[in-house]
Formats: structure tokens, sequence, C-alpha cells
């Protein structure tokens, strides 16, 4: 009787119904995680939800029907009927249910054991290596280990390599190594020690990590080498760990992978000191690394890496306005064309050219081919990617922008100007409340970082927050306390834009006395204010003195549209015209 109940309450076909539709969700789910990479927990929730599902399912197909009027409940079987059974129907329609819940715990069993043990990596971060030569003077040596294994590996195109900064964020800190690769969004980690720098010879141990769906280490390399080979053995431990997971190499990157070259030890001893404090970006420490890099050129003249640092050196100091775009640009361009003469797949080189071409020549089309020509070589390049962007939206190419930005973005998550810059596009398109994550978050990575101050500055007031945002200008003013406090004074009786007026008084006056203004946030604060003639004036001094951020100024198009030197000035600089899109 109950047989012939569940059968008269149609049971069966829902049960049958359910099991074939639940076994499809079952495979296609695992198809879908797989293709996106999708966490493991996302599986186990479909999979839960299916289970739990069939008997509520059976529930509902007990109590309710249906009819011609939609769904109603079941009615009670009349008691003539009550002994109509087939219960051989009742046993094959268990048996099939038997056997659709076996496949289903078969096909979960095998997505477990074979897509998830095996998934591949195809994302990995190198943390910073441990220095075990029990000499705190070799960290120079060890972190520039550290930073050449990174740009290595990052010339492989089918692999995410996490740049130097966000990896460096790890040092020395309490995590395990799957919380470390939940952070930076990776597959695996490579974690290397270097045991000794003893003369010519360095002893280093690398080994590589997945985290996926449990730690487990797939490969472990001891190599004792001669300094003078060490490029050459940046290129083996590539190539190892492409072999070790999988990766299909390019035929330009086998060729890249299989040149040696030998470096004077001393020379690669003076390179390494200067990227060192090339990378802390104060005007004593970019001195010392000029030095380092002269060092490394008269050790070995035939060497790409140190022309390329000097040009990066000129070209930090002419960004920190430590000395004049007149003095640095000149030294710029010798020393990139000489690297690239030497090396011309070095994608630092091509990086310095791209923005040159930019920022400096404002030679549009030849900008973006060098921004490309990084990438090809390196596509893990995240600050390649991120001025890329600015150049994409100074283009108004706004979607591409973006999607150069969040490549950036997952190479480099923990770099502070990164961040800013991202910020930077965020706020052009009008997300302000995003500009101001981003913001806040280089600055709580770097509390005193200048640029990221000032981007969260434009997104407050692009959010109407001008409390907030004249705090920050306090903050950042480089006047005297006095001429702060009559600023201040004005803002809260009189209103934003009305310290505005007051804060381009102020610039006007010091320019008169021969002092040195922003010609383009001089232009800006005019924009704001309504006078448009007035902020052509200063963006035509711009022009004259070729300052590095008039290419920005295709941004003002919505304001300043319908003023004609406008106009007639973004067609001189061969600027796009239009909204953004």
């Amino acid at each position: 009787k109950f047989f012939s109940e569940l059968e008269r309450r149609k049971v069966y076909k829902a049960a049958i119904a359910y099991g074939i539709s639940a076994w499809l969700i079952a495979q296609i789910s695992g198809l879908i995680s797989d293709s996106f990479e999708l966490p493991s927990w996302v599986m186990q929730m479909i999979i839960i939800t299916l289970i739990v599902g069939f008997p509520i399912s059976m529930v509902f197909s007990w109590i309710f029907d249906i009819g011609p009027k939609g769904i109603e409940k079941t009615k009670q079987q009349s008691p003539e009927l009550s002994n109509d059974n087939n219960p051989i129907t009742g046993k094959l329609v268990i048996s099939f249910l038997v056997v659709i819940s076996g496949l289903i715990a078969v096909g979960w069993w095998s997505w477990k054991e074979f897509v998830i043990a095996e998934k591949p990596i195809k994302s990995l971060a190198i943390l910073p290596f441990d220095n075990y030569t029990g000499n705190d003077e070799l960290e120079y040596f060890v972190a520039g280990m550290h930073s050449s294994l990174i740009g290595d590996l990052g010339r492989l195109s089918a692999l995410r390599v996490t740049s130097k900064t966000s990896s460096e964020a790890f040092k020395d800190v309490k995590m395990s190594l799957p919380e470390i690769a939940s952070e930076l969004k990776v597959d695996a980690i490579i974690e290397a020690s270097v045991s000794c720098i003893e003369g010519d010879s360095v002893c280093i141990q690398i080994r590589l990590v997945s985290v996926f769906p449990e730690e487990k280490q797939l490969w472990i390399e001891d190599y004792y080498e001669d300094k003078s080979q060490i490029l050459n053995l940046y290129n083996k431990v590539t190539k190892q760990i492409s072999e070790e997971i999988n990766i299909v190499l390019t035929t330009q990157e086998e060729n890249l992978l299989a040149k040696s070259r030998a470096v004077d030890p001393e020379a690669y001893d003076a390179y390494v000191k200067g990227r060192y404090y090339w990378n802390r970006l104060s005007k004593e420490d970019l001195q010392i690394a000029m030095d380092y890099f002269k060092i490394a050129v008269e050790k070995d003249p035939d060497w790409a890496p140190p022309y390329a640092g000097l040009a990066e050196v000129w070209m930090g100091r002419s960004q920190m306005q430590f000395v004049s775009p007149s003095v640095a640009v000149p030294k710029i361009y010798i020393y990139m064309d000489k690297a690239l003469e030497l090396d011309p797949n070095s994608a630092n080189s091509h990086y310095v050219k791209a923005l040159i071409s930019v920022w400096i020549e404002w030679d549009w089309e030849k900008g973006e081919r060098e921004f490309l020509k990084v990438l090809k070589i390196n596509p893990n390049h995240a600050m390649c990617r991120i001025y890329y962007s600015h150049f994409l939206m100074i283009m108004k190419r706004m979607d591409e922008a973006l999607y150069q930005a969040n490549l950036a973005l997952e190479l480099d998550p923990l770099q502070p100007l990164l961040l800013g810059l991202y910020a930077g596009l965020l706020n052009y398109n009008g997300d302000y409340r995003s500009a101001t994550i981003h913001a806040e978050k280089a600055l709580t990575i770097d509390s005193d970082n200048r640029f990221a101050k000032s981007m969260l500055r434009r997104a407050y007031v692009g959010m109407g927050d001008y409390e907030k945002s004249f705090e920050l200008w306090k903050e950042m003013a480089w006047w005297e306390v006095e001429v702060i406090d009559s600023i201040e004074k004005v803002f809260h009786e009189q209103g934003y834009l009305a310290a505005v007026e007051e804060t381009i008084k102020i610039n006007e006056a010091v320019e008169k006395n021969g002092g040195q203004i922003s010609y383009r946030e001089q232009a800006r604060r005019y924009i704001k204010v309504g006078k448009y003639n007035k902020a052509m004036d200063y963006y035509e001094k711009g022009y004259e003195i070729h300052d590095p951020n008039m290419p920005y100024i295709s941004l003002e198009y919505n304001q300043m549209k319908d003023n004609q030197r406008y106009i007639e000035l973004i067609r001189k600089m061969n600027l796009p015209m239009g909204n953004k899109h």
C-alpha cells in the first residue's frame, strides 16, 4: 500500500527527475568550478545542497501535486483504489535512486581526488629569501637574489607571479603558507634560504609548495654556484619550476631561458647593492644607488642591467624633483639607449622608455608600443600595467584602463604607489567610494605616502566630504602655520570653494616672488571655481615648460569643452577629445 501511495502521489517521478537533475548539476558544477578555479567550498556547498534538497523535494511531492489550478494539496486516496499495488515499480525506482546516489557520490569523489588534488598551478608568490649566512651585512645580496628570481619567473606568460613589494610584506610574519597564499590569491609558494655567500660562491636551497587543497611540498633543490654563473642559476631554477608545474613555454621563453651569460662577481655585487638602495627612494639613497651602478658598469661594461639602473635613478631623481627634467632627461636617454643596445629584451629599459615617451615626449603611439613590449617580455610587470592603465585613461580608453589596472592590482596588491595610482583611476571613473578604500589601504602600509593621500583627498572631494579633504590637505601643505591657519579660517567661515580661491591667491603670490608652483594644480583650482580662462593661462605655461603632468588635461574635457583655448591645446598635444568610454 505504501509503494502504491508513492506511485499515486507521483513521488517516484519526482525522485527520478530530481536524481537526474542532481547528477547533471553535480557534473556541470564540477566542470565550471575547475574552469574558473572556484574555491573548494563552492562545490562542497553545491553537493550538500543537492543531498539536503532530496528529502525536502520528496516531502513536497508527497504533500502537493500539480493540477489544473496549479500547485495544490494531493487528494486522499479513494478506498476502492487502495489495493492497487505495484511493488515492482517501487523496487525499480528505489534501485534507480540508489544508482543515481552512487553516481553522485562517485562524481564527487572523482572531482575531489582528481580535480582538486591535481589543480594546475597558475599563480605563485616567492617569499623573501631567508638569510642563514650568519652575516646581516649580506642582506642586500639575499634581497637581490629574491628580486632577480621574481624577475626571471615573471617572464613566463602562463604564470602569474606576485611582485616584489607585496611578497616582501610577508617577511618574518607568523602566518602559515596557506594563509599567505590566500592573502595573495596564489596557488603555490616558493621559499628559499641562502646558507652561504663565501668568496665567489653562493649556497641556496629552493622549495616549491602547493597550498590547495592543503600544504604539500612539490619540489626542493639545493644549489652551490659560482657568483659569475648566478644569472644562469636563475634561468635554471625558472626552467625547473616550469617543468614541475607543467607550464608549456613559448618559443621566446625557451630562447630567453636557454641564453647563458657569465657576469663579473664584483659587478653583480655592486649591482644588487645599487638595487637595494634604489628601493629606498630618498635623495641620499638614490645617490648611493647611482654610485654602485657606476661601479657595476666599470667592472662589466657589456652588462645591460646597471645601465638600466642608472636610467631609473635619473628618472627617480626627476620624479622626486631632486633635479630638473632638463638635467635628468638627457642622462636617462644615454643610459636607457645603452641598456637596450646591450640587451634588447630588457623589460626595465623598455619600461623607462615607455614612461619617457608618454610623460616627457608626449608621443602616444611610441609610448603604447613600449608598454606592450614590456608586457610581452614580462607579463608580470605590475608597475608597467598600472602606468599603462593611466596612459589608456588619458587616451579615454577606460574599459581597457580598468582591465590593466585590475591585473596590476592582482600582481602587486600591497604596493602603496600602485594602490594610489589605482585610486586615481577610480576617481576619474567616478567610483569615489572604491577609491577611498584603496587609498586608505595604501596608507595603512605607508602612512606617509603623499600620493595616496592626494588621491584620498580627491575622493573625499568627489563625495562632497570637504571636512576630511581639508584635514588631509593640512597634513600635506608645505606652507607656514600662519598661512595654513588663514586658509582654514576661510574654509570654516565661507566654505570649500572660498578656501580654494584663497589657495589660488597664495600660490600666485609665491609665483610672483619667484617661487615654484605646480601649473597643473593651479589650473585645476581655477577649474573648480569656474574660471576657465585663468585655468588656461596655467595650462599654457605647463605646455611651454613641457610639464610631465600635462597629458592628464584630457581628463578635464567635460568641464572645459566649451573653451576654445582648451580645444586648441588638446589638438596641439594630439590628445583625444570626448567623454570617457
